[in-house]
């Protein structure tokens, strides 16, 4: 067989059921949910803690760096919502690029998709971390001991509440998609009412004179930023994982990504500004627990400062839970097309959740999570997932020029500007990411690759058990 293997949208809804009821998964959750689902994901570390390295590289212009990394993501958003609504599978990129740039290159695409559900759920615990400690210390004066908090890299010896969080997300996700959307949606509520109280607390000591310089390390400082504040903005694109558990997905999947974009965006220019404006760039840039830091020394007392850590507990876990979903969704898929092992597709009859993956992917990044630093792997995960986002504006033209016919509930506006522009954005900022990363990122792909060559393409069940209608799909026109 010769060719690109692709999988047409039909097969790929066929399998999935995705436009029916009761097929393998539970359809339970509706567009309230899946707005608080997409917000869960999004809001967590990026904001609460990532913040601070922003500011350090962009200084007051950070609000420009998040506006820019907010125009990658819109214009990127608009191609997710597009194939989300046509093809709503579990998927999401995987099964875009499955459909329309073949299944070498979906592997790819799955194997990035393990760094930004699967390595940034470490990273995200690494940061709950941090905050853990900074409530105990507001609650009752006591922080847990560095060897218990941290893993080796920061002087600890094992970071055991990033493990908790992690064993706990999993915990709910296995005990079904309902008790996991509404948990979602309930913390997702109380972390937005967190940060609009952080901006009323801000503002009330917002100063023009802390936005002077304004860009003090120039475009590239913004550019910089923006690479850094797109890590704030991950998680978006976990939305159309729940293709399979969401009433009427193709209305209610574009819908959703739209509106999460829009409010995420909002909030994150609100509380840089609000914690610029209050203390300065100087005094927010690479603190640990800056929003904490800013309520404190506003409000001269612990209390403040103890209220957005409970938020920020309450968040990072929400964007653990959210993560962890899309990470075992994907790998559901691709065990479905038969690329990695069979055990990642079972799905308990019992929680009509796939039990064995969960706790797979909660054992594997578990250990990072305990034993790695939060900067080890923001740079590689925002990389990783700029690419992914770049071959989905690509599937969107590909799947326009191959399936003109296809049912699509959402356009994306200004085809084919848009798209073009969200792959242009993407390779803006992954350029921003530095030639370490790069190399880094050259060499997990050569990884991915070889398990592809030695695994996956002899075990791929498009091939496996329709070998006449995969040569057809690898004729002309087919890649």
């Amino acid at each position: 067989m010769t060719g690109a293997r692709i999988k047409s949208p039909d097969l790929l809804l066929a399998e999935s059921g995705a436009d029916l009821e009761g097929h393998g998964l539970r359809r339970t959750m509706g567009l309230f949910q899946l707005v608080c689902f997409g917000v869960g994901a999004i809001v967590g570390t990026g904001i609460f803690v990532g913040l601070s390295d922003s500011v350090a590289e962009a200084g007051p212009a950070v609000v420009v760096s998040f506006v820019l990394a907010a125009v990658t993501c819109i214009f990127t958003a608009f191609s997710f919502a597009e194939l989300g609504g046509a093809i709503p599978v579990s998927g999401s990129s995987y099964s875009f690029a499955y459909a329309t740039l073949g299944e070498r290159v979906a592997f790819l695409v799955g194997w990035c998709l393990l760094l930004e559900y699967g390595v940034s759920v470490s990273a995200v615990a690494v940061g709950w971390s941090q905050y853990v400690n900074e409530l105990l210390d507001s609650l009752i004066g006591w922080n847990l001991p560095a060897a218990l908090s941290s893993g080796p890299g920061d002087g600890g010896v094992i970071n055991l509440p990033a493990v908790v969080v992690v064993m706990m997300a999993a915990t709910l996700l296995v005990r079904g998609i309902r008790e996991s959307a509404g948990a979602t949606a309930a913390m997702a509520v109380l972390k937005i009412g967190i940060l609009i109280a952080f901006c009323a607390i801000a503002f009330t000591a917002f100063q023009d004179g802390h936005l002077s310089p304004f860009a003090p390390h120039g475009m590239a400082g913004v550019t910089a930023g923006a690479s850094v504040a797109f890590f704030s903005y991950i998680g978006f694109d976990a939305i159309t994982t729940a293709g399979e558990e969401v009433r009427n997905p193709r209305r209610n999947i574009p819908i959703a990504i739209m509106i999460c974009i829009g409010v995420v965006t909002l909030l994150y220019c609100a509380v840089a500004l609000g914690a610029i404006g209050a203390l300065g760039a100087d005094a927010v840039g690479d603190k640990p627990a800056a929003l904490s830091l800013v309520v404190d020394k506003v409000t001269e007392s612990s209390v403040g400062g103890g209220i957005i850590a409970f938020g920020a507990v309450v968040a990072i876990a929400s964007v653990v839970l959210a993560v962890m979903y899309g990470q075992t969704r994907i790998l559901m898929s691709m065990s479905r097309d038969g690329l990695i092992p069979r055990v990642f597709e079972r799905v308990s009859p019992k929680t009509r959740t796939p039990v064995a993956n969960t706790w797979i992917v909660a054992a594997v990044f578990a250990v990072p999570a305990a034993f790695s630093s939060l900067d080890v792997v923001v740079n590689l995960t925002t990389i990783g997932t700029l690419a992914t986002m770049a071959v989905v504006n690509v599937a969107v033209i590909a799947l326009r020029r191959r399936n003109p016919e296809l049912k699509r509930s959402f356009r994306v506006p200004l085809y084919p500007v848009s798209p073009i522009l969200g792959v242009g954005f993407c390779v803006y900022l992954m350029y921003g990411t530095g030639w370490t990363t790069w190399l880094q990122f050259m060499a997990f792909l050569a990884v991915g690759a070889l398990v592809y060559a030695g695994y996956g393409r002899s075990r791929s069940r498009l091939v496996s058990s329709a070998e006449p209608q995969g040569r057809a799909a690898s004729g002309p026109g087919a890649g």
